[in-house]
């Protein structure tokens, strides 16, 4: 219990990164994480009520957090291809360029990248069967990379265009998905044990766009 609670009280401190009293460069510690959010979330996610859902807050709040983002000129709205009546949101190249410069979290993704990339995988894989005990005892939705997803399904031989735009399909949304997409977060995730074989999918992708 000892070296849990001593773990424990690691993370919280290195928590201090990512909350914090006042702002950084502009923006409130919210306001990073719901920017950080969108700038990886997929098409499915960017919305306002997915965004309350992520960060814990209420869509007064989060609708908030938005303009705030907008009038920075970091984000914009834009009508859903699928929906006329709902609103996805985009981060812009400005937004993109502040993600990269400024992001306090920045620190911390240098030092875990400088752990080397089979410390990286163990550690991200501790972290998440953390949040999914935590996901469990509380109730919450846990969101994660749609590589993981069980809701993701490797699509049928395809011809042309539409093979190179989209190799997999969301069985919960009923939508393409391409293989860049399935790098990207999801408020809907579920885990699952049975994944498609994306790195066979990336190799040939790389192959093809080098030929």
């Amino acid at each position: 219990m000892l070296l849990a609670r001593e773990a424990v009280e690691l993370l919280v401190q290195a928590s201090r990164i990512w909350y914090f009293e006042g702002n950084q460069h502009g923006l409130r510690d919210r306001e990073w994480m719901a920017l950080r959010f969108l700038g990886r979330a997929n098409r499915f996610s960017r919305t306002p009520s997915a965004l309350a859902g992520f960060i814990g807050a209420t869509r007064a709040t989060a609708s908030q957090i938005v303009k705030t983002l907008e009038s920075k000129s970091f984000l914009v709205r834009k009508p859903s291809q699928k929906d006329k009546r709902s609103i996805v949101l985009h981060v812009t190249a400005q937004g993109e360029k502040c993600l990269n410069q400024h992001d306090p979290v920045n620190h911390v993704l240098n030092a875990v990248t400088a752990l080397g990339a089979d410390e990286c995988v163990r550690l991200r894989d501790l972290l998440r069967a953390i949040l999914s005990h935590l996901d469990a005892a509380h109730q919450r939705l846990d969101a994660s990379v749609c590589r993981d997803c069980m809701f993701l399904t490797e699509r049928g031989p395809g011809t042309g265009k539409r093979r190179a735009t989209a190799e997999f399909t969301c069985r919960l949304y009923r939508a393409p998905v391409a293989l860049e997409e399935t790098e990207l977060l999801c408020t809907n995730f579920e885990l699952t044990r049975d994944r498609p074989k994306l790195k066979e999918h990336r190799d040939l992708a790389r192959a093809a766009s080098q030929g």
